[in-house]
């Protein structure tokens, strides 16, 4: 210490006062954004850190930022006229709460009157996902359940007694299907996006619980952005790692050298959106015995296709709790379990692990406040209609549903696969086929892939836009068996050769923006706009 000093006031020996504060606050401002960089560019790469460095300085050029705000006035502008436009013109419109109240019987005039609008998009069988109707006779059945129960609520379990008993039936018969033994156990949510958010919630507490200040989650980079947002709200790190470019399965070699002493958990997906394939899930429950981590599984989108496609006889590797290294599962019974909209479970192999999920206020003035999951008040109603779908469809008629919308995804991955200039990504597990153009032929070096989707969607087909890579799908539900699958690829075939004909009619659709997206490796704009969008879907119209 001694010599540090004696360097030190060599080091500043003749300086002014003033010198001396200048250069140490110098050094120090220096360290301090020299370590905020180092940061950024670990995060996200040298790359993308000097390209959000040079946008910025672009941004900052004079007439530049007005420039940029007018492109994206004109971009929201025609998003605004889209959403706000023809559908809902000359509509009633409710800015206010009127004076006094309209007539049930008015009422129930305009809510047919749009019901019959919207349904017309979807009725046809045109839409990916989305839509997962079990048919008629079942909607008709699970509104009527749904309005039983429409006063109850959970969060009093003591008044409504029933409901309670429904939700922890609900999830013990989702616990038989994954296979879970005595200790395992869950609760219900809103969505998969909650399971997920439930779930991560559990580790990061666990985590915090057991000393990891900073928790990390190594996540597939094909894993559903919901995780990203369970890092968003909860504020620990996540960790991408790449898949296969074949295969679209998470390599597991990234994902153990990912693994490090903050790692609460790693992800797997039975599948994953954008290709619907599963993950390798038996060696990432190995890995995560290994590493003593947790293993969450999503199945929001398999959870009601895969168990009841194996006793069919398709192959389906094992992916739920009978692989000793998976701890939780999401699983959405509001898709292929045919329930309303707004339910989904989340499991957990221990009582131990659910417990971290849970919020207790102790303390507050109003009573000891206890709660599940994310939502306070939940609606009784959904708890019944899930139920109750799930008693009266039973395995027998999950097997039948199940049958039907294989037989339609296989009818159409052929069909895919036999228009030149398309190829199917990866070998689809379930009923999501994705594809892209194949450059290994002529048709395809020509195509454009959005430019595919564009003409598709001038047809009323809506399919869902992947990028990285460029690509889309269709997720097949009940409502694309028999002749639908055969209409979309004839519709897709008819499609291809437009865009072949004519590569100029499609370019400023969808092509553009996700062109501008992929070509971009700072995605500050994309986000930017996404905002700009979310601002138009909660714009109120006034009637015209």
């Amino acid at each position: 210490m001694e010599a540090l000093r004696r360097k030190i006031n060599e080091l500043f020996a003749g300086k002014e006062p003033y010198e001396v504060a200048r250069n140490t606050l110098a050094a120090v401002l220096l360290l301090y954004y020299g370590s905020k960089a180092l940061k950024v560019i670990q995060r996200d790469g040298l790359k993308k850190a000097v390209f959000r460095l040079l946008m910025s300085a672009a941004k900052a050029a004079p007439g530049a930022s007005n420039l940029i705000e007018a492109e994206k006035k004109k971009t929201l502008a025609k998003l605004e006229r889209k959403l706000l436009g023809e559908d809902v013109k000359g509509q009633p419109a409710y800015l206010r709460l009127p004076k006094e109240g309209v007539s049930r019987t008015e009422l129930l005039r305009v809510l047919e009157d749009w019901k019959r609008l919207e349904e017309a998009r979807w009725k046809k069988g045109q839409v990916s996902g989305g839509i997962y109707h079990g048919g008629e006779e079942l909607l008709s059945f699970l509104v009527k359940v749904y309005g039983m129960f429409a006063l109850s609520n959970p969060l009093h379990a003591d008044v409504f007694s029933f409901v309670r008993k429904m939700e922890a039936e609900v999830v013990s018969m989702c616990v038989g299907l994954f296979n879970g033994k005595n200790e395992c156990c869950g609760a219900m949510t809103s969505g998969g996006t909650e399971s997920i958010l439930m779930a991560m919630l559990a580790y990061r507490n666990r985590a915090l619980a057991q000393g990891i200040e900073e928790p990390e989650l190594v996540v597939p980079v094909t894993a559903h952005a919901a995780f990203d947002k369970a890092a968003s709200y909860f504020r620990f790190k996540i960790v991408h790692v790449p898949v296969d470019p074949d295969t679209f399965r998470v390599d597991t070699k990234a994902v153990r050298r990912a693994i490090n002493r903050n790692t609460m958990a790693i992800v797997g997906s039975a599948p994953h959106f954008p290709q619907g394939i599963i993950d390798p899930i038996q060696e990432l429950s190995e890995i995560a015995l290994e590493h003593k981590v947790g293993l969450h599984v999503d199945c929001c989108l398999g959870g009601f296709l895969l168990p009841f496609i194996a006793k069919l006889g398709y192959h389906v590797p094992p992916f739920d709790f009978r692989l000793p290294g998976v701890t939780s599962i999401s699983a959405d019974t509001h898709k292929y379990g045919y329930a309303p909209k707004g339910s989904s479970v989340v499991l957990f192999s221990s009582h131990e692990l659910r417990h971290y999920m849970y919020f207790v206020a102790p303390d507050w003035p109003g009573g000891i406040y206890a709660t599940p999951t994310m939502s306070g008040s939940r609606a009784g109603g959904l708890v019944a209609a899930t139920w109750a779908a799930m008693v009266t469809i039973g395995e027998k008629g999950y097997l039948e549903c199940a049958d039907a919308i294989m037989k339609a995804a296989k009818k159409i991955e052929a069909g895919v696969a036999s228009i030149r200039g398309l190829r199917v990504l990866g070998k689809p597990d379930m009923s999501v086929i994705a594809f892209t153009t194949d450059p290994s032929t002529e048709e395809g070096k020509r195509l454009n892939i959005y430019q595919i989707a564009d003409a598709m969607s001038h047809r009323e087909w809506n399919l869902n836009t992947l990028q990285r890579p460029a690509s889309i799908h269709i997720c097949c539900t009940y409502m694309h068996r028999g002749e639908v699958a055969d209409r979309f690829v004839a519709d897709l075939r008819a499609a291809v050769q437009e865009v072949l004909a004519d590569p100029t009619r499609y370019k400023s659709g969808s092509a553009a923006i996700y062109g501008m997206a992929e070509a971009l490796p700072d995605s500050s704009l994309t986000v930017e706009m996404a905002k700009g969008y979310l601002d138009v879907t909660l714009m109120a119209a006034p009637s015209s």
